[in-house]
């Protein structure tokens, strides 16, 4: 019924993707089992050629991407509004590098990220309140670095997200959009980074950009040919 080629296709995001396991199991893994955020796969690629080891992260909204940057990252600083929650990650996602704090009070909340008194090179918004957390994101952030919003494609729906993108960009920082699939839905949304003007972080790659998942330049010439040649039958 179907063509080799689109059976290649599905392959792909089962394989290299793994995302039908993320779907049928709700769980934000990569091919090897591996933590990676709720965002689309885009922005994940992008953001994972990047050394972060020098880097202080701060997150509103905990979950797996909160291993994923632990396990990159200098600290990990990341806030959980749901006590259910909260006690569910400090007894599955132990790491020397990730503190989870429970911050639950309106105004408390997004002024968690002023409690260290110090700046962030990457900040999340992906909890709630995010107008508010954006506004505070751009008062804590470290010269040269990002704030990564998630679900971004609300805007068209809800003010919330309306004047946490308009915080954002008032602060002059450079809006990138990564639309695409993601990890458990079966449906596209929108992950936005907002990058300082002096954004220059480190590849810990020799070139830039890397070769993506199922990316036909990944492979060696004798191989591409092959993939390329069956899949033209």
């Amino acid at each position: 019924m179907y063509s080799e080629k689109f059976l290649k296709f599905i392959e792909m995001w089962q394989k290299d993707f793994a995302i039908e396991r993320t779907i049928d199991e709700k769980i934000c893994v990569d091919k090897d089992g591996n933590p990676i955020p709720w965002y689309t796969y885009p922005a994940i690629e992008y953001l994972s050629q990047f050394d972060y080891r020098d880097k202080e992260i701060f997150e509103y909204g905990c979950g797996n991407s909160s291993m994923f940057w632990a396990e990159r990252a200098q600290k990990v600083t990341s806030i959980e509004d749901n006590l259910k929650w909260f006690d569910k990650w400090q007894q599955e996602f132990f790491h020397p590098k990730l503190d989870i704090r429970w911050r639950d009070e309106g105004e408390i909340y997004e002024n968690a990220i002023f409690e260290d008194n110090k700046k962030y090179d990457v900040i999340i918004v992906d909890g709630k309140r995010r107008a508010e957390c954006a506004l505070a994101a751009v008062k804590a952030l470290a010269q040269g670095g990002m704030i990564i919003l998630d679900d971004s494609d609300r805007i068209n729906t809800s003010q919330e997200y309306v004047k946490a993108v308009a915080a954002l960009q008032q602060a002059d920082l450079i809006q990138i959009d990564f639309y695409g699939f993601c990890p458990m839905n079966n449906y596209t949304k929108t992950t936005s980074l907002f990058l300082s003007r002096d954004f220059r972080f480190e590849s810990q790659y020799k070139v830039q950009p890397i070769n993506g998942l199922g990316n036909l330049w990944g492979m060696g010439r004798k191989h591409r040919k092959e993939f390329y040649r069956k899949t033209q039958l």
